[in-house]
């Protein structure tokens, strides 16, 4: 079986698994960076499937994975939502972290140690498909997304957040928070693997998915918060897909 797990990247983030839920530990620029993820998320969703944001469980009866789910930042609220949640991570030190704080919260999901790959030639399949943050970490994107796109069931929703490869992502993403602010472990990211948004389209055209939608996550140093935009995709970004029906 074909794999596009990166041994040093995984590496990486095994080094940090037991700091997934400390706000202020390592992962402290993706606990500031998820309430956007999740505006951005769960409108794509509601939009895609006709869902009531407002409804007591708006995505019961739909089942989704979060490949590459860490500690569980993004699985969890999908649960809280009401959806069959699959979390997997190539990292086995980040699933007991992520099954024990769920088992805190009284949250049902099944974490899984496991990959993409090995996911679709199991035959799982899915309605949506979160895939954030990992694309960049991966040794052969078109490869890895077309796994991707072999989770989703027919009309199914691709949701994949990257990095720009441009001087200011340098600048933010690896001086600014690895070196300056030292958010995160140095080495974390390498600039070369971050993938521009047309890149990024034509990766998952290829991969056999239809881009529909993507923004930039933009960062206020003044409010020290996040927002949407529709037009300032110079660091971080995310995109929209559908399977074919």
């Amino acid at each position: 079986m074909q794999t596009t797990v990166d041994p040093a990247e995984i590496a990486k983030f095994e080094a940090m698994a037991a700091e997934w839920w400390d706000l202020d530990g390592k992962f402290k620029p993706l606990h500031m960076l998820n309430p956007c993820r999740l505006d951005y998320i769960t409108r794509q969703i509601a939009a895609e499937f006709g869902r009531d944001l407002k409804a007591e469980a708006p995505f019961a009866g739909l089942r989704i994975l979060d490949i590459g789910c860490g500690g569980g930042l993004l699985s969890e609220p999908m649960a809280r939502l009401g959806a069959d949640v699959v979390g997997a991570d190539a990292a086995e030190r980040n699933i007991p972290v992520a099954r024990i704080h769920a088992a805190q919260a009284g949250l049902a999901i099944d974490y899984r140690h496991t990959t993409a790959e090995a996911l679709a030639e199991a035959g799982e399949r899915f309605d949506v498909v979160l895939n954030m943050e990992v694309v960049e970490h991966v040794s052969d994107p078109l490869a890895y997304l077309t796994a991707c796109r072999t989770l989703l069931k027919p009309g199914g929703l691709h949701l994949c957040s990257t990095i720009n490869r441009n001087p200011k992502s340098f600048a933010m993403a690896i001086v600014g928070a690895e070196f300056v602010m030292r958010w995160l472990p140095r080495g974390t990211h390498d600039w070369r693997k971050f993938i521009t948004p047309d890149e990024l389209f034509d990766l998952l055209r290829a991969a056999g998915l239809d881009p529909v939608d993507r923004k930039g996550f933009q960062f206020n140093p003044v409010l020290w918060s996040w927002r949407i935009s529709d037009s300032d995709l110079s660091v971080n970004y995310v995109t929209a897909s559908l399977a074919p029906v």
